[in-house]
């Protein structure tokens, strides 16, 4: 399998989505949206997005199965490629109207991750990588930073938001890496704050669990 050109043939229908859920957040209606579970919101536009990205990649790779966040298709996992994606990164971010949310897709080889594609479609900010191929921002390669002490570090986290049972343990972590960063930064999308890690503008990433 040619991942490099696999990876360029799914990059289309990744930034055709993102257009539309651009064009969708213009007069977004913030009531229009629907609880998963406890802080785990949904919209019309995740379960849309979501179908347009399962629709094109199936053209892409037809022998690919698929596990979707919002579960428009059947999942699975059982085949020798398989699809992960979720259309919408940072649901609440995009709803309240914060400019920081993503498309995140990633294709798994027998499980291991082959290919992984993120688009900040905010701030046009396409993230690929393939596997032996490097990781890039806009076609431009990125890597992660070098720094050594704690002290001169920017660290991006996520709060817990469903499973509370840790969060004094957590806090105690907050605490330590308060008084010892240069900062620490929550933008509400684990995917952005992985890509931002990847491309050096955070040190490292941690979550809760």
């Amino acid at each position: 399998m040619d991942l490099k050109l696999l990876l360029e043939k799914a990059i289309p229908t990744v930034l055709k989505v993102g257009e539309f859920i651009r064009k969708e957040r213009i007069g977004f209606d913030a009531h229009k949206v629907s609880d998963k579970s406890l802080n785990q919101l949904v919209s019309y536009v995740d379960i849309e997005a979501e179908k347009q990205l399962i629709d094109g990649l199936s053209k892409v790779l037809p022998q690919a199965g698929f596990i979707g966040e919002e579960g428009t298709s059947a999942q699975s996992q059982n085949t020798e490629y398989t699809w992960v994606i979720d259309p919408l990164d940072g649901t609440t971010n995009f709803i309240h109207g914060l400019p920081v949310y993503c498309i995140s897709v990633g294709l798994l080889h027998y499980k291991e991750p082959v290919i992984g594609i993120i688009f900040e479609m905010n701030r046009d900010e396409l993230f690929t990588a393939y596997q032996n191929g490097g990781a890039w921002l806009n076609k431009k390669p990125i890597a992660v930073t070098q720094t050594a002490e704690l002290k001169n570090t920017l660290l991006a986290t996520g709060f817990p938001y469903y499973d509370f049972d840790k969060v004094q343990s957590y806090l105690k972590v907050l605490n330590h890496l308060m008084k010892n960063t240069r900062g620490l930064r929550r933008m509400g999308s684990a995917a952005v704050d992985l890509a931002y890690t990847a491309c050096g503008r955070f040190d490292a990433y941690f979550e809760y669990s």
